[in-house]
This record gives C-alpha cells, structure tokens and sequence, in this order.
C-alpha cells in the first residue's frame, strides 16, 4: 500500500500530541512499576476502534446523533472521573508496587483504565473514520478493510513507542523530585477533566437545539 509511509509520519505527529492518553501515562509511569500494563489497555482500546472501523460500524454510529451523543456522554464521564480521581490521589514515585486497595493497582484495573481511555473516546472514533480510509485504495490488490486494519496498527504501533516512552521517561525524570511528580500528576488529572469537559460540551454545541 503506497500510503503507508505517509500515513505514518501523519499518525506520528498525532500521537505526539499530548491529551488524556499522555496524561495516563504520565501517572502510570509515576504511580507503578512498569507502564506497559496501562500502555497495553490504551492499545486495546485503538485496536478495538480499528475493528469497527473496519466491519464499517464507526459509520452508523458517526450517523446517528443520538448514539454518538451517548458515546461521548460516556467517554467524557469516564475521563472527568477518572481525572477527579487522579486529582484526589495524584501519583508519586513511592508508590512502587501500586497497591492501592481499589483495583487500580492490579494489572487488569490498569489495562481496564486504558482501555476505557482509548476505547471510550469518541474524537478518537471519528479520527479514525475520517483518517484512515484516506489512506485505503478501494481499487487495491487487497481487501478495503485488511488495508483499514493494517493502518489502525501502524497507529496503535506508533502509540505503543510513544506512550511507553512518555511513562518511563516520566518516572525515570521525575523519580526523584516526589513534588515535582505530585503536581505533574495533578495536572494531568485536571487534563484529563478539561479534555472530558470540552468532548461534552463540543458535541452538545454540535447537536444543536433539540427544538
């Protein structure tokens, strides 16, 4: 497929934008061991995306006002908490083994977590809708859809490299500076409710009036 290449430099640079994935490795990174159990939820998460996109269910569901105002009533629910949580206990680098006494610290709790992120974004859905067939030939030698799958894993490829090193960067920066990892944590818990926020507020705006 021609448009591979291109469609990795573009996934790249997208992936290197921080938002609420960043911010969850961000607080993965300080708060456990090793990043890779969150980092592989998230990458669930966009593989299940590429899935739908691929069966040809990410149209019905961008078609459909109220089933897209669900999904993102969800997502945002789901991050706002999730960053209230992170604001209420911000991450720091003592706490090593992550056993925290409410799930989070176990290793499906933290892969749920990523998957909720990932899977649960409806930017993302959409994103992935308007991108990746961009990059599909309809007139290829192979399937439209196993030509959609082999581009959502180069994406998920393109997070795995990116989020796994902005979690370990971030304890391995910050390892020693607890303060410094504290009010990181807190930011990227208020990130991740500002980003929920503006996915709800967004998509009401977009909805328009009911009458």
């Amino acid at each position: 497929m021609a448009g591979i290449g291109a469609f990795w430099s573009v996934s790249f640079l997208l992936v290197l934008v921080p938002g609420a994935d960043w911010a969850y490795a961000i607080t993965a990174g300080l708060r456990h061991r090793s990043v890779l159990p969150a980092v592989g939820g998230m990458l669930s998460g966009y593989v299940l995306l590429t899935a739908v996109v691929a069966a040809g269910l990410a149209t019905a569901v961008a078609g459909s006002p109220t089933v897209l105002t669900a999904l993102t009533a969800a997502g945002a629910a789901y991050l706002i908490w999730l960053g209230a949580t992170t604001l209420a206990r911000p991450a720091a680098p003592r706490a090593e083994e992550g056993d925290q006494g409410d799930g989070s610290g176990s290793l499906v709790g933290r892969a749920a977590r990523g998957a909720g992120i990932s899977g649960l974004n409806p930017k993302a859905l959409l994103l992935f809708l308007a991108l990746l067939p961009q990059f599909a030939a309809r007139d290829a030698d192979w399937p439209f859809a196993a030509q959609i799958v082999a581009l959502g894993l180069v994406h998920t490829a393109n997070c795995a490299v990116v989020y796994t090193g902005v979690g370990a960067t971030a304890r391995r920066i910050l390892g020693a500076r607890p303060a410094v990892a504290t009010a990181v944590s807190r930011f990227s818990g208020a990130a991740m409710i500002l980003v929920g926020a503006l996915l709800l507020v967004e998509r009401l705006l977009a909805q328009g009036p009911t009458h």
